[in-house]
């Protein structure tokens, strides 16, 4: 007979292992009464009440439990119907840290399917950014617009270009800047499809933080609250605390729903100048160790009363509860010889533990930064038949958060566990964490392998080994192997400042591990330099090199009051001439990016003499210089890039591009055939031809080059204003203004673009229209000689001859000898005057 099938709804009530397991940790729970009960009566408390708190911060040292309130408090919330997400320092930035929110939504039934797609699109379209040369018309030489000169000045605050301000004090002038993000801004928009596709790379928070908003008040119409946990914030917050801020305390996103709670967990306390006047609606929640009741109620809950046992724990620990839960697990009856006064509580923890090979698997795995059942097989000497059940006993121990596929040691007990092994045992130590490291370095090889593909820093998985291995390999050797960790930071920082923010929390981690000085110090500045600054300061502090008496102590971590284990050489950075030519090229892309080509142009400068055999360094002086209008010398940078890589469609194309602002057509044409050649998906190329085309009268072949730029990338504005000009010649005012108009929508903030509109309403005789298209311009960059000049043909043409001679006027003061406008304004003179003007 046939085993009746169970109903749905009682397939449902089965509750999971782990929601068992949980389940008994959490009844077990002793302490933080207060904390809990008052995030359980602001959840009774409606949001429009003057009494409800919209936003918890648990602040305290590491071990105090942190983690484990929050934890508590989502379950708290979802027990209230509560829909809950909890982010923690896996993720680098806003959009990951947004990426995590939609999946824990949908892991309780609430899709966010236009953020997810919008979230992938940034993926996308920010590695497009990132990886493409950014090669556009050339503008006028301006001054910038107010809103550009306030924008860049907070990229030099951004940057540490700010007289005052970080490693690169005065380097830029501030006007100088804001000319470049201008014409950098426009650059960029002719590479991405649309103007989204632009602020999603350069702003996203823009982009998706009102699409999340509009998610969450959808999903806040279905439960009674939203919470969100942000755990781990004194790393997250340094780029979640100021986004986090504007989407509650202003409407610059959108509106907030009022049944969103906000939980945000770290060391320290809300910065009071961001967050100190929103006391009324901010419950601040500090942690301090459990106070001798709450570690008593704790030891008693897991039945260890005995006297002389509490107290031993007690003073061991120092109330931290991450190891007053740790040593109450293993209910200890007798403390025999507990008293012993020189013990640490990590060897007090090991010590209740008695069967060795535990004991000895818990030490192993203090080694990993992070562990899953093969790093756990490679740390730990036992037989594969044992390996499973004694990884299923570790990530059991109140010391290790599961992380899913991974767990990871509380820091608390695993700094000790290392500093132990460490000091008991150097020579042991460094050939466990040798072995560690050529393990890492054998599944990399396998990867290399497996890719097949030069690009190895492009593929995550690749990194992630390379970074473990180099974690390894600093504390078995630091002083011999901090030098190559570094030249690996400058290929770091080329993937992006996530990728190297990874790179500087291994320096830290393992120099505070190992006791290297150097190697902690290095760490911390890298990330401080990162997280406040950007890559073009890292790498700047690293290839200048800071006076050794700066390093001081506080960022040793652990380890600040240990002796260094070994004294490095003057030159801790120790990088080689092709390592420094790099980073010198990779900090003026960034510098590029930011539009300081001034600045970028003296890295690349820096770059070719340490190595003159450097292509990529010869490509990027071109393209400052480019932008600084010396397309001579451009071109005589790319003749080198050529010469050196002749396989590099990008430097012909760019070739051939300055070649055509310049005006020689037939080197243009050569050059961008070869670029096309060798790279036919630039879109680029496509549309520089057909420019080129366009202005040899070759209509035809132009407008075929032209719209096969704009089928590679239909938001290329530049591209359809090019497309504009060949349906003028052709008498197509229909199509002209099509594309005109597209082009403008596509990037409202291009002011070529709105004066090129303004040009063709002008020349139609659409002169009120012209005038808008100008002011637009002028608004963008009010130092645009044309579209003054323009501007006052059209105000001319309807009467206005007075305002038409004030433009015309500053157009030439912006542009000494600029014919058309001494034109212009001479046959405006001559008619005034005829009418009786003066």
């Amino acid at each position: 007979m046939a085993r009746a099938r169970p109903s749905s709804r009682s397939m449902q009530s089965v509750q999971s292992m782990q929601e068992i397991i949980q389940g008994r940790r959490r009844r077990g729970f002793v302490g933080r009464q207060v904390e809990r009960a008052a995030f359980r009566e602001n959840l009774d408390v409606p949001s429009g009440d003057e009494r409800h708190r919209f936003l918890f911060h648990v602040h305290g040292n590491a071990g105090v439990g942190k983690t484990f309130l929050v934890r508590e408090l989502e379950q708290l919330a979802r027990e209230r119907g509560a829909l809950t997400a909890y982010v923690d320092e896996g993720v680098g930035s806003v959009p990951e840290a947004l990426a995590v929110i939609c999946e824990r939504f949908a892991r309780q039934g609430h899709r966010f399917k236009d953020l997810e797609r919008l979230l992938a699109t940034h993926r996308e379209r920010r590695h497009e950014a990132e990886t493409a040369v950014v090669a556009r018309d050339e503008v006028p030489a301006a001054s910038p617009s107010a809103a550009s000169l306030a924008a860049a000045r907070a990229g030099l605050v951004g940057l540490g270009l700010v007289p005052g301000v970080g490693a690169f004090a005065g380097a830029v002038d501030p006007a100088q800047l804001a000319q470049g993000a201008d014409r950098l801004r426009a650059g960029f928009g002719t590479r991405l499809r649309n103007q989204e596709d632009l602020q999603l790379v350069l702003s996203p928070e823009r982009v998706l933080t009102p699409v999340l908003l509009a998610e969450l008040a959808g999903a806040a119409a279905e439960v009674p609250w939203i919470v969100l946990l942000f755990d781990t914030y004194e790393r997250t917050g340094l780029f979640l605390d100021g986004w986090l801020h504007d989407t509650m305390t202003t409407d610059r996103y959108g509106a907030l729903p009022a049944n969103v709670v906000v939980v945000t967990a770290g060391q320290h306390p809300f910065d009071t100048l961001r967050w100190g006047g929103f006391a009324d609606w901010v419950r601040d929640v500090p942690l301090d160790p459990f106070t001798e009741a709450e570690a008593r109620g704790l030891l008693a809950d897991r039945g260890v009363v005995s006297a002389p046992v509490v107290a031993e724990v007690l003073r061991l620990t120092g109330g931290l509860p991450v190891l007053v839960s740790t040593l109450a697990e293993t209910r200890p009856a007798d403390p025999g010889d507990v008293g012993d006064p020189s013990a640490t509580a990590v060897e007090r923890f090991l010590k209740w533990e008695q069967d060795p090979v535990r004991r000895a698997a818990a030490l192993a795995c203090a080694f990993p930064r992070r562990l899953d059942a093969d790093v756990f097989r490679a740390a730990v000497d036992c037989p594969d038949e044992d390996a499973d059940a004694l990884f299923d006993w570790l990530r059991g121990r109140p010391f290790v958060s599961d992380r899913g596929d991974r767990i990871q040691y509380h820091e608390v007990v695993r700094a000790p566990m290392l500093r132990l092994q460490r000091h008991r045992s150097p020579r042991g130590w460094a050939e466990r964490h040798g072995r560690l490291a050529e393990t890492f370095a054998g599944w990399r090889a396998d990867v290399e392998v497996a890719s097949g593909t030069g690009e190895l820093w492009a593929d995550e998985r690749w990194r992630e080994l390379r970074l473990a291995e180099s974690y390894h390999r600093l504390c078995a050797q630091p002083w011999t192997v901090l030098p190559e960790v570094l030249r690996d930071f400058v290929d770091a920082c080329d993937q992006g400042e996530a990728v190297a923010v990874r790179w500087a929390g291994a320096l830290l981690e393992a120099g505070r591990d190992a006791g290297a000085q150097d190697a902690a110090w290095w760490g911390f500045e890298l990330g401080q330099g990162l997280a406040g600054h950007g890559t073009a300061a890292a790498l700047g502090l690293l290839l200048n090199g800071p006076p050794r008496d700066n390093r001081a102590s506080e960022h040793q971590g652990s380890s600040a009051t240990e002796e260094s284990d070994h004294d490095l050489s003057p030159d801790p950075a120790g990088l080689d001439a092709p390592a420094r030519a790099l980073a010198h090229t990779v900090r003026g892309g960034a510098l590029h990016r930011a539009g300081a080509y001034e600045a970028a142009l003296a890295q690349y400068e820096a770059a070719v003499g340490l190595d003159p055999g450097l292509a990529r360094a010869y490509r990027g002086r071109a393209t400052s210089r480019g932008e600084l209008g010396d397309y001579e010398g451009a071109i005589g940078d790319l003749d080198r890039a050529v010469a050196l890589a002749p396989d590099d469609g990008r430097a012909f194309s760019l070739r051939g591009e300055y070649q055509r602002i310049l005006r020689n057509y037939d080197a243009a044409i050569q050059d961008l055939d070869r670029g096309i050649a060798l790279d036919p998906a630039q879109a680029f190329a496509w549309a520089s031809r057909g420019a080129t085309r366009l202005s040899r009268g070759e209509l035809d072949e132009a407008l075929v080059d032209l719209d096969r730029a704009l089928e590679l990338d239909p938001g290329y504005g530049w591209a359809l204003a090019r497309r504009a000009r060949v349906w003028r010649a052709r008498g197509d005012q229909t199509r002209r203004f099509a594309d005109l108009d597209r082009a403008v929508a596509l990037q409202p903030d291009w002011a070529w673009g709105a004066c090129e509109r303004g040009d063709a309403l002008r020349s139609a005789g659409r002169h009120e229209e012209a005038l808008a298209d100008y002011d637009r311009a002028l608004a963008l960059d009010s130092a645009y000689a044309s579209a003054y000049a323009s501007r006052g043909a059209s105000r001319a043409a309807l009467g206005r001859h007075e305002e038409a001679l004030a433009d015309l006027d500053r157009a030439l003061e912006l542009r000494p000898g600029y014919a058309w406008a001494l034109e212009q304004r001479a046959a405006i003179r001559e008619r005034f005057a005829g009418d009786g003007g003066g």
